[in-house]
């Protein structure tokens, strides 16, 4: 069994064969799918790959940090009214995002701040999105810390130190592509990090790894990850598979 913490199967990126790409992916033995929220705008796609793969599809609930605008408070409003109603796996993907625009930085900050409140409340697990914003995401954290803390941190692309502090929260690092990559620098250090903080991710349609680096990602190609982290760990590919998957349950309790 396989567990792909992070994949966005609503993007419209798989519009000409969702059930194709969702098929390869079982049939690559990938049978959990957990699907992180951006925005209100993808809410009714969410449900619909639930009610599509009951048995496969684990949904999070949400507001993506480069989605927080003008509007942030409808949108969280929108995320308040969803997990108050139904039940979700995670909040997430929540966080801080300063690569693009750091107009809206003290919005980032504090829907980030709302919504790890909210997955304390609810007992949930938080996913987070961090880009070009450690010390900020890092400051969020240790403002929030504590044993109701705990989740995984989206794509880690952070230095070992960075990695260190993020396992400091109760924070598991996700690992996809940028593994496989020649200039990702994370394989460099990922054997100084015990496998029991590490978990899988594709950020499918997003950063395909190598050999696909530059296409279309999709959650079959999970297994390239597992061959690199196979190397980097020196054990068995079941192996890893095993661990992650656990590890992925340990997270979000299933």
């Amino acid at each position: 069994m396989i567990t792909d913490t992070h994949t966005h199967l609503y993007s419209s990126q798989f519009n000409e064969d969702q059930a194709a790409m969702i098929q390869r992916a079982k049939d690559a033995g990938v049978s959990r799918f957990f699907i992180p929220a951006i925005d209100a705008s993808y809410t009714k796609k969410m449900m619909q790959l639930e009610k599509d793969y009951p048995k496969n599809v684990f949904l999070m609930m949400g507001l993506h940090p480069t989605s927080v605008k003008e509007n942030y408070l409808e949108e969280l409003a929108h995320v308040k009214e969803w997990i108050d109603k139904k039940d979700f796996y995670a909040i997430g993907e929540i966080g801080m995002d300063l690569y693009w625009d750091t107009t809206f930085l003290f919005e980032q900050q504090n829907a980030f701040r709302t919504q790890i409140q909210w997955a304390k409340e609810k007992k949930l697990p938080i996913n987070i999105h961090c880009r070009d914003a450690f010390d900020e995401i890092f400051e969020v954290l240790e403002s929030e810390k504590g044993t109701d803390l705990r989740g995984i941190f989206h794509c880690f692309t952070g230095t070992l130190e960075q990695a260190k502090k993020a396992i400091s929260y109760n924070m598991k690092l996700g690992i996809g592509g940028v593994a496989t990559f020649k200039n990702g620098k994370i394989d460099k250090f990922l054997n100084e990090i015990d496998i029991k903080h590490i978990v899988l991710e594709t950020d499918a349609p997003y950063l395909a790894p190598t050999p696909y680096r530059g296409k279309r990602n999709e959650s079959s190609y999970i297994t390239n990850v597992i061959d690199k982290l196979v190397d980097i760990y020196g054990v068995s590919f079941n192996e890893i598979a095993k661990i992650t998957t656990q590890n992925s349950k340990d997270v979000f309790g299933i």
